[in-house]
């Protein structure tokens, strides 16, 4: 064709070519356009193509014009002028036409471009063809994509808002999803409200954008004519594909929502085991009518929604459930306490994904006690269920009892174990008791498998309390190991006692001593005030988040403005503990010294050793002695010392040589007055000494 082409330049008679007869049999026009002389000769077909009759053109291509619109010719012109300047040798493109009555259809046209030996464009011969129905073939491919296209979109969506409800555990969280980037917004609604169903009536819980409110609408009754209502009613969707049906149809809704430009809306009714639960609706501002793919789409998604709902209203209620109980179980108030600043929190745990889950064990209570001493402690159940918050309640009673009775802290924790242990339950718990005397600072504390406490100094530093423990209550009594450590912590004016759970201290990935160093780092560097210390790491273990609960307690020892009258001071003496005998005998004699009462010094510390030296021989277990200024109509010094047994001391006569007999005989000589009281199982044999003031 380039040969025929090229002869045919000094042949003139050769024009215009004669077109191939295959393109008339595919209904392919030609044409042959004389760029020197400007005649563009079109063959019958192509005349059919842009339905021009013969004598309607006359061989110029402006002619054409009648049949091409301005803007397409513009787009041709420049193609060919482009295509003859840059060198090409064919070009090719897709234009529309307008026929004879007025329609428009899509041609397609591709030139083929002939030079002479310099370069020159001399002639262009083509064909032209009807596209219309090619053309509508691509145009329905790529609809057919761009359906496909916004399918896959919808698909997506939906995948991600029901694998994001999959997570929700209130309602907030279920409306925050709806709301998201990822929500049903995706879907291309542009307003989302939501209604509850309550008592007979529906709850709006969502409303958007901000300032779409409508009044009157906030609590509204299933019979009134709100598209809410009626798919509640019903329990069918309702679908609004236009303005004016929505006008028609809801006309008391419809004047507080025109400014939204809404053009189409969707409701739903969210049914859960086949009872509404509530409503949702969809607002549209770029859209009229749904297909029956689309509004199958959204009824699906209305029934995730629902069953997401109940899940959340289900998981608030037992949560609701599971908060009041614990309430009820941890102490209502704490008892104001003379000479110390206390402060107690307690914070739930959050297990995700699991209903009922929001309670745990954990407790905290603080015990007034005789003779201006107060009880802390702290513990932890097994468990986190209602089962763990029902023993940890009967637990903690019998504790506050024991401690009541004025046992030992040793026998507090080893009856506790006991309890728990008869109980018919398979749990264990941690505990840590702690007994202060807030008038001397002395501290008695027994630990039972708990994490060991802390003491924070009035300049901010903080220290670990290293204290030897026994088996969790429970454990202890099961193996027979009833035996626990009694440890002795100095308090002083203005240090703090820190008590916690291990919700405070454990993390993730890290192990218990690193985490009481971040613990101790983090109460160093908190505030002073013990309530605002609390609230700090009570907020600190609220961000960290976690399944475990956390309970704290503080307690701290005021700094006192003047000396009190009087004082107590108390001293653990183990059987076979011949350095803790010493110890009770030094801190006697020291006493009576520090307090006044040097004229009796022999007296009270020859009673006093007799009487811890009856209860180390005629009891199993250790004593406590106790030594304690009691103010009045005259001033006293009052020894107490405590054993296990109920066995109460009786006089007996010595032989000549009898070695013992005499102990009470010397108790009752000595002393101005003695006594013995039972305290719960073991007893007390107590005696005072006048002592008078000092000058």
């Amino acid at each position: 064709m380039v040969d025929r082409g090229a002869s045919a330049l000094s042949l003139p008679h050769d024009w215009p070519a004669h077109p191939d007869p295959i393109l008339a049999l595919n209904r392919m026009g030609s044409f042959d356009w004389d760029l020197d002389s400007g005649l563009f000769h079109m063959d019958a077909q192509a005349h059919e193509v842009f339905d021009l009759r013969p004598d309607e053109y006359d061989g110029h291509p402006e002619s054409l014009a009648v049949r091409v619109p301005r803007p397409e010719g513009h787009r041709l012109d420049a193609l060919v002028s482009q295509a003859m300047k840059d060198g090409s040798e064919n070009y090719g493109t897709y234009f529309r036409i307008r026929r004879r009555d007025g329609a428009l259809r899509w041609t397609h046209t591709q030139g083929y471009i002939r030079r002479d030996e310099t370069g020159r464009p001399r002639r262009i011969i083509g064909i032209v063809r009807d596209a219309t129905q090619e053309f509508a073939e691509v145009e329905a491919r790529r609809e057919q994509a761009a359906q496909d296209e916004a399918r896959r979109h919808q698909t997506n969506v939906v995948q991600l808002t029901t694998a994001a409800l999959a997570h929700a555990r209130t309602v907030q969280d279920v409306i925050d999803i709806l709301k998201d980037t990822h929500g049903l917004t995706h879907l291309g609604a542009t307003s989302l409200v939501m209604g509850l169903v309550e008592a007979g009536r529906i709850r709006l819980v969502a409303e958007g954008p901000a300032g779409s409110f409508v009044p009157g609408t906030l609590v509204t009754r299933i019979d009134e004519p709100y598209p809410m209502s009626e798919v509640v009613r019903t329990l069918s969707p309702r679908f609004i594909e236009s303005p004016e049906e929505f006008a028609d149809t809801y006309p008391v809704l419809w004047p507080h929502i025109t400014d939204l430009n809404i053009t189409a809306a969707a409701y739903l009714p969210l049914i859960a085991q086949a009872r509404p639960i509530g409503a949702m609706g969809l607002l549209y501002s770029d859209r009229r009518g749904f297909s029956t793919e689309e509004r199958n789409v959204l009824v699906a998604l209305g029934s995730s929604i629902a069953q997401s709902l109940q899940r959340a209203m289900f998981h608030e209620q037992e949560k609701d459930l599971a908060t009041g109980l614990q309430q009820a179980m941890l102490p209502r108030t704490i008892p104001s306490v003379p000479g110390a600043d206390v402060a107690v929190r307690y914070r739930a745990g959050s297990a995700a994904g699991s209903l009922g889950r929001d309670i745990g064990g954990d407790w905290y209570d603080l015990i007034p006690l005789p003779g201006g001493r107060v009880g802390a402690v702290i513990g932890d159940v097994q468990g986190h269920d209602t089962h763990a918050a029902a023993v940890m309640g009967q637990l903690r009673i019998v504790l506050r009892a024991y401690a009541a009775e004025g046992h030992t802290p040793a026998t507090v924790m080893a009856r506790a174990s006991v309890f728990l242990h008869e109980l018919d339950t398979d749990r264990f718990a941690t505990c840590l008791y702690a007994e202060a005397d807030l008038s001397t600072g002395v501290v008695q504390v027994v630990r039972a498998g708990h994490i060991d406490p802390l003491v924070r100094a009035p300049d901010g530093s903080c220290r670990r309390v290293s204290v030897p423990g026994g088996l969790p209550l429970g454990l202890s009594a099961e193996f027979g190991s009833l035996e626990y450590a009694v440890s002795t912590v100095e308090l002083d004016p203005g240090h703090a006692l820190l008590l916690c759970t291990d919700g405070l201290v454990e993390q993730p990935g890290i192990d218990l001593d690193e985490g009481m160093n971040t613990l101790t780092a983090l109460i160093t560097s908190g505030p002073d005030d013990v309530r605002d210390l609390a609230d700090c790491l009570i907020d600190v273990a609220e961000e960290r988040g976690g399944d475990d609960d956390v309970a704290l307690l503080l307690l701290r020892r005021r700094v006192l403005d003047a000396p009190r009258a009087g004082g107590r001071l108390q001293q653990h003496v183990a059987p076979g503990d011949p350095e803790a005998l010493t110890q009770a005998r030094h801190m006697i004699a020291a006493a009576v010294r520090s307090w006044g009462a040097a004229d009796r010094a022999d007296e009270v510390e020859l009673v006093a050793d007799e009487l811890i030296t009856n209860a180390l021989m005629h009891t199993e277990g250790s004593a406590i002695v106790t030594l304690r200024v009691l103010t009045g109509s005259d001033r006293r010094l009052r020894v107490e010392v405590e054993d296990s047994s109920s066995a109460l001391p009786r006089r007996r006569e010595a032989g000549d040589s009898g070695v013992s007999g005499r102990g009470l005989l010397l108790v009752d000589l000595l002393t101005d007055v003695w006594g013995v009281e039972a305290r719960g199982g073991g007893k007390c044999v107590w005696c005072e000494f006048l002592v008078p003031e000092r000058t």
